[in-house]
């Protein structure tokens, strides 16, 4: 047993039926033709798919690569450029918009970008080709290729030019002023006949140049500037979002005083720089009364259509807060993606009375001018809303849901959080041309409500607006509130008795005025209190600060217009002195942390509403009633003009 002793069965020995039989040692014929087929098939599959790899000897270098990639310039690595107020970058380089023709962070622009890239490489190829087939001498050859090298840079580089020459041609074009109106005459001028009001409107002028030029100088195209510390202020209710809040809040003071060239810097930017396309939080009711409301103001007064585009621009990105079961807006809503939500400290995820009151004068305007009735529709349902709903004791708390429509915590104010809601009732009667019927009567039954309940008188007989909280009342006053001496002015005209309400705006003016008089600085606190022997004076360290609010002089100015009483402008003129004395620093004006302190620590910020409001209430003082006439203009709570339908050419439809 040759196997059993080897252990290994010879390969030719085979089984059948369990007894081993001698295999055959050689194949068939047939066989060995079947294996050599198989063994052609394999080698010609092994050769094709040989042929199909890449040619490495082709391969771009790292060296080659870098060198593409330098070739493509600036269309791969964009700097960005912040503009002057000239319209020329600051720095080298271009801003990166997302409307522009082409963006490397845009998937198609970058397959673009590439085969630019790779369209270079294989012309590189191609001449290294053309010298091989040429049969040209290595050096000739090398030549050819630096030549065809030079001449697709310069081909890039013509290019580059093109698309510079096309932006710079595109900013000179947004330049170029196309009108839709005139505006109306009494947008300008005014020019008092008093030599002694004429002296000291040109002095107004003179401080607003000096917040503008400084503004220019340290904080351009940011919201605001610190003119102590003379660079951006980044940390005001826009954030760090560089959209240039000063600029559009100063464009109508700088037309309405006359200030050309700085208009025309304000305008260019506005028309070249002025961006929404960002990803932050907005204020609903900041955006609106300062942006919203100064583009339509300065459309207004100018009939420059760039205006009117960019206030349709910002009003169509606040349009996503409106999406609520009520109509209701949330308070703040994400420019880029539209999501919207309220203040985390407003009661209960509550939006606020005066924000979601206060958009009714620009959104309705906007709606005339652009023959979209989409604006009208919004702040129409908010208002039917609040008319229609259940108020506490006629009272209209600062707090409602936007989704279910009930009020929140039970606090109502002249002040903070209420203050402006009345003031539009007002005005959307006035700038109607006292047409809008419902608007006069939410405004009578509001106002009647808070008389009665909030109208106080101090020991010394002193006229002011408590705050209600809750079913008592806190013998406190806002700096704020003080605007309503001339809305309850204004509401005289109209009412059941106009001299008592004349009377009483008059009474709230002196309150206000005696706030001021009663400080070291003759600037008034943020609030002040009737408590015991305090009278119209802050208590608490952290109302004692001034941060060149407006309140108290919009107040004086509208006594002025409706009395004629010289003391008005006597006060205007003495807190502009307090203000020169103890704002005033060599980079613009500033707010000071304690009116009571004979030198007080300032507070290094220029806030936009000095150069929207303040300002321009000084100004206004001073001058004729012809400019910017109560019966053909209505500020809005930023003290930016809209034309009153009807008597104003501004206010055609086009």
């Amino acid at each position: 047993m040759a196997g059993a002793s080897s252990g290994v069965l010879p390969f030719y020995q085979r089984y059948v039926n369990g007894v081993p039989v001698p295999g055959r040692k050689t194949l068939r014929l047939r066989e060995k033709y079947i294996l050599l087929l198989v063994l052609m098939t394999f080698s010609i599959v092994c050769m094709c798919a040989f042929m199909y790899l890449p040619n490495l000897h082709d391969k771009v270098s790292m060296e080659e690569m870098r060198k593409r990639l330098h070739d493509a310039g600036d269309r791969l690595f964009i700097p960005q450029a912040r503009m002057g107020p000239d319209g020329v970058p600051l720095d080298w380089g271009k801003v990166l918009r997302h409307d522009e023709d082409e963006d490397v962070h845009n998937v198609n622009d970058k397959h673009k970008l590439q085969g630019k890239i790779e369209k270079a490489w294989e012309q590189d190829k191609l001449s290294e080709a053309l010298g091989k087939q040429m049969d040209l001498h290595p050096d000739e050859a090398q030549k050819l290729k630096e030549s065809i090298k030079f001449e697709k840079e310069n081909v890039l580089q013509k290019q580059r030019e093109e698309n510079e020459r096309q932006k710079l041609a595109a900013i000179e074009a947004a330049k170029q002023v196309v009108k839709d109106h005139d505006g109306h005459p009494g947008s300008r001028g005014g020019e008092p006949s008093d030599p002694d009001a004429k002296e000291k409107r040109d002095k107004v002028r003179e401080m607003m140049r000096h917040a503008w030029s400084t503004y220019v100088k340290y904080g351009w195209g940011a919201n605001e500037h610190k003119p102590i510390s003379r660079r951006a202020h980044s940390s005001s209710i826009f954030g760090s979002v560089g959209l240039g809040a000063t600029i559009v809040d100063a464009v109508d003071t700088l037309y309405v005083m006359g200030l050309d060239e700085e208009y025309k810097v304000a305008r260019d930017w506005i028309a070249t720089s002025l961006n929404f396309d960002i990803s932050a939080d907005l204020s609903v009711f900041e955006t609106n009364i300062r942006f919203v409301g100064g583009l339509l103001s300065a459309y207004a007064l100018t009939g420059d259509q760039v205006f009117k585009k960019k206030a349709k621009e910002v009003a169509d990105k606040l349009l996503p807060a409106f999406n609520t079961p009520t109509g209701l807006p949330y308070g703040l809503v994400n420019f880029k993606t539209g999501s919207s939500r309220n203040y985390g400290w407003a009661s209960g995820g509550c939006s606020i009375l005066s924000e979601v009151g206060s958009l009714h004068l620009e959104f309705d305007y906007l709606s005339t001018i652009t023959k979209d009735s989409t604006y009208r529709d919004k702040v129409m349902k908010i208002r039917n809303f609040l008319r229609d709903a259940d108020k506490p004791s006629g009272l209209y708390p600062n707090y409602v849901h936007p989704k279910t429509g009930k009020w929140g915590q039970h606090h109502v104010s002249m002040g903070a959080l209420g203050d402006s809601y009345y003031e539009y009732l007002l005005k959307e009667w006035l700038v109607s041309n006292k047409e809008d019927s419902d608007a006069r009567e939410m405004y009578d039954k509001a106002m009647q409500a808070v008389y009665d309940k909030l109208l106080a008188k101090s020991n010394s007989g002193l006229t002011y607006f408590a705050e209600y909280k809750s079913g008592r009342l806190e013998h406190k006053m806002d700096h704020l509130a003080c605007f309503a001496a001339g809305m309850v002015g204004l509401g005289a005209e109209g009412s059941d008795n106009k001299q008592k309400y004349l009377n009483m705006g008059e009474e709230l003016a002196n309150t206000c005025h005696e706030s001021y008089i009663r400080t070291a600085t003759g600037l008034g606190p943020e609030s002040f209190r009737f408590e015991g022997s305090v009278e119209a004076k802050a208590i608490r360290q952290n109302e004692k600060y001034y941060i060149l609010r407006p309140e108290v002089l919009e107040g004086w100015y509208y006594m002025w217009r409706l009395t004629k009483k010289q003391k008005y402008r006597d006060w205007a003129w003495a807190m502009l002195q307090s203000l020169e004395k103890h704002c005033r620093t060599e980079g613009g004006y500033t707010g000071i942390k304690d009116v009571y302190q004979v030198n007080p620590q300032q507070d290094d910020v220029q806030q936009s509403f000095f150069l929207a409001e303040t300002l321009k209430y000084l100004y206004l003082i001073f001058s004729d009633d012809s400019l910017l006439a109560l019966d053909k203009w209505v500020l809005n709570t930023e003290a930016h003009p809209l034309p009153v339908k009807g008597v104003n050419p501004a206010a055609m439809e086009l």
